[in-house]
């Protein structure tokens, strides 16, 4: 194992295994690319004859590193959106983690954004162990605790993930139902669906970073939904500070929030964040 070229070649082997469980701890295939980097420099740095198992010594590092860049304070802004998954949703509280991460992109989504939910270290045991299927004495050794603590770690994300209670049925009803009908009718590009659900003194605001763009009226701003319709064909429901929105994902990323302000079953305000410096607080990957 000294050879160093043989030892590169096994971790490029291992590498796609370990960038997966970078991403599922962080969130972000840019930072599973420094957790992964850094896990390989390390290796070079140690005495790697004293190493009995490999596979297992990188899967503690890379977790590790993951764990330090999940305690990291992240940068300040003006306001970081909290998003999380429509809790309601039968997939959302009936199945378990490790099927999640195998079921449809919109799902993955999901649960990778209620993941951000989590403590640093419940969602290092929940994704170790359940998604993973690393032993309690692994996850333990990991987080420098005990196997009774990281399977209680464990067992408290999970019931986090299956569920918290909602806010009142009848309003979270009517927002779902609302996002819904936008996101057909936006698909489909139905302007005169996109009227019933609009007030007629609508507002949205969108923040793309460099600019704020500032759409008023029922008529502007279905006509702006209609050519944001490819856009809506990747969106999945959310829930955005407490309210119904949607977000839309491409290429594995999240590339906008937008958050509805509702009036009964009228949409009177749409808040549209696409600045991608701020989206990366959000920042969600697919899981293959």
């Amino acid at each position: 194992m000294t050879d160093r070229i043989t030892l590169a070649r096994r971790f490029e082997t291992e590498r796609p295994r370990l960038h997966a469980i970078a991403t599922r701890l962080l969130g972000s295939p840019a930072d599973a690319d420094d957790a992964v980097q850094e896990t390989w420099l390390r290796l070079e740095r140690v005495d790697v004859d004293g190493i009995e198992n490999l596979d297992a010594w990188l899967t503690t590092v890379v977790s590790r590193v993951s764990l330090d860049l999940l305690r990291a304070p992240r940068r300040k802004r003006e306001h970081s959106w909290q998003v999380e998954p429509w809790r309601d949703e039968p997939v959302a509280l009936e199945a378990d983690p490790a099927e999640l991460v195998a079921q449809s992109e919109q799902v993955s989504v999901a649960l990778l954004v209620l993941l951000e939910t989590l403590s640093p270290a419940e969602r290092i045991a929940l994704v170790l162990h359940d998604v993973f299927g690393r032993s309690f004495d692994e996850v333990a050794d990991v987080l420098d605790r005990s196997p009774e603590a990281a399977r209680q770690l464990a067992s408290r994300a999970r019931r986090r993930v299956r569920g918290a209670e909602s806010p009142a049925r009848p309003d979270r009803d009517r927002g779902r139902r609302i996002v819904d009908a936008w996101l057909i009718a936006a698909r489909d590009g139905d302007v005169r669906a996109l009227l019933e659900l609009l007030d007629d003194g609508a507002v949205l605001r969108a923040d793309y970073g460099t600019t704020v763009q500032l759409v008023e009226g029922a008529q502007a701003i279905a006509g702006q939904a209609v050519l944001a319709g490819r856009l809506a064909a990747h969106s999945t429901p959310v829930l955005i500070d407490g309210r119904p929105g949607v977000a839309a994902v491409m290429h594995g990323r999240v590339v906008s929030i937008m958050a509805f302000e509702l009036e009964g079953d009228r949409v009177v305000g749409l808040d549209v964040l696409a600045d991608p410096a701020r989206l990366e607080d959000v920042a969600v990957s697919f899981i293959s």
